[in-house]
């Protein structure tokens, strides 16, 4: 009877959300100065939401951006999607600016999941790059961060897995694991005969045990603009044979067509890095993209159940929604 009183109490409703949404007093402060119980202040703070006395309002384009995360999450039953609000249009200069962005959300979110004994496995590029960079200060952990992957000939050092594993390691503190080697070989013997070495034997069982798996992408289509091509880690052969294969991205030095299957080449054998069959068992698979190019590398990802945490900025979240039409 006494909650139906205050609750018939329009001006008590109102006073009451006026108290604990703009002065930000605590519960038990409102309690004290109108001499009220915890549970009748949230029957009243509820009552002042559904007789619309007060309303929530989101600003755009972090709406947008939260509408895009949750419909891309639930079609591809990922585990989280994140949009990078982005308020300007999409240039080729604040091209960096909105990959900056992208990679801020990557290091942020990684400080927040890592934990003692997890297994943190890095691949190379540039949001990976801007990633790491973000990554101080940082809380330390005892884990072991891993190269998913062989060097990448010819390409910026500063992207260069090596040297990005090494930083986050020394970033969390924890333990650097790296093999020293090409990412391809010319032959799939060789790439073979080194595997079974000792010390690449023992990162290779390590790939076995990556808790969370951190990954750029690669843009194939529908313009080759994959960093490895400028690198010139592939020759103008293997580039038409991954052409003719549907190839969509890259993640990893793995090449994925449109349907999120590794492209069938020769260069699947004679490449050093993670097995995809190994990947997809990771329970925690990171993919970060930025910019409209790169929707169908994302959505061939997303097709490949080769990725459980999303972070995009809005545009390329826009395309990819509309690819989803």
């Amino acid at each position: 009877m006494k909650s139906e009183v205050y609750n018939q109490s329009t001006c008590l409703v109102s006073m009451v959300a006026y108290q604990y949404y703009v002065e930000e007093k605590s519960r038990a402060e409102i309690g004290e100065e109108f001499g009220l119980s915890s549970a009748t202040i949230s029957r009243l703070l509820k009552k002042a939401k559904e007789e619309h006395i007060i309303e929530f309002h989101i600003s755009e384009p972090y709406l947008s951006c939260q509408k895009m995360a949750e419909k891309i999450k639930d079609y591809f039953h990922l585990d989280t999607v994140m949009v990078v609000p982005v308020e300007e249009q999409e240039t080729e200069e604040n091209r960096q600016d909105i990959k900056k962005a992208v990679a801020l959300e990557g290091a942020r979110y990684v400080q927040r999941v890592i934990t003692d004994g997890d297994v943190l496995g890095l691949a190379w590029g540039g949001t990976m790059y801007h990633m790491i960079q973000y990554l101080n200060p940082c809380r330390k952990v005892n884990a072991s961060i891993v190269t998913m992957h062989g060097s990448i000939a010819n390409c910026n050092q500063n992207l260069e897995v090596k040297s990005l594993v090494r930083r986050a390691a020394m970033a969390f503190g924890g333990r650097n694991v790296s093999f020293v080697a090409p990412g391809l070989y010319e032959t799939k013997e060789k790439a073979e005969k080194l595997k079974k070495q000792p010390g690449f034997e023992e990162v290779f069982k390590l790939f076995e045990k990556i808790t969370i798996a951190v990954s750029g992408l690669g843009s194939f289509y529908p313009n080759f603009d994959s960093l490895l091509a400028r690198s010139n880690f592939l020759s103008e052969e293997e580039i038409a044979s991954l052409r003719g294969k549907d190839a969509y991205t890259d993640l990893s030095l793995r090449f994925i067509d449109k349907d999120g299957q590794e492209c069938e080449t020769s260069l699947k054998d004679r490449t050093l890095a993670i097995d995809l069959d190994v990947y997809r068992k990771i329970p925690c698979k990171v993919v970060m993209a930025s910019g409209s190019q790169k929707a169908h590398s994302v959505l061939a990802v997303l097709k490949g159940n080769l990725a459980d945490v999303l972070i995009i900025d809005y545009h390329l979240a826009e395309k990819l929604m509309g690819l989803l039409k």
